[in-house]
């Protein structure tokens, strides 16, 4: 097995097989990989039947070789360029649903803690009030 494949080297696979943790991709008649759904696309992927089928070909990147135990751990987000942007897409919302929240500029660490502290302290002269009536 380890002399047919390397680690690192890229090919074509068919998928034969889906299950909830992973696809499993054969890299010719006699071996087969799983790639974790972790590696099957970039980002969040909560089913997998929504990104591959069964019989789909695919480019993957063999990860690691385990010849003793006979399994290929393989990746297809390896085999593809990472998206520029990891925004949401705008959904449209309906009437009835709150609008969306206004993204706002990085603050800071400073400035950040300056209005951490701000609030904590309005808070505890809050308290403090309360204690002494």
């Amino acid at each position: 097995m380890s002399e047919k494949f390397q680690v690192g080297q890229i090919i074509e696979g068919t998928v034969t097989g889906i299950k909830p943790f992973g696809a499993f991709v054969s890299l010719d008649d006699a071996t087969q990989g799983l790639v974790h759904i972790s590696h099957i696309s970039h980002g969040y992927l909560e089913n997998i039947n929504d990104a591959i089928k069964v019989g789909d070909t695919v480019k993957v990147k063999i990860l690691s070789i385990d010849a003793e135990k006979g399994k290929i751990s393989l990746s297809i987000k390896e085999t593809q360029e990472k998206p520029k942007s990891t925004s949401r897409p705008n959904n449209s919302r309906s009437s009835n649903s709150r609008p969306p929240k206004k993204e706002a500029s990085p603050a800071s660490f400073e400035d950040l803690m300056k209005d951490f502290l701000k609030v904590s302290n309005d808070r505890q002269a809050d308290i403090n009030k309360r204690l002494n009536r």
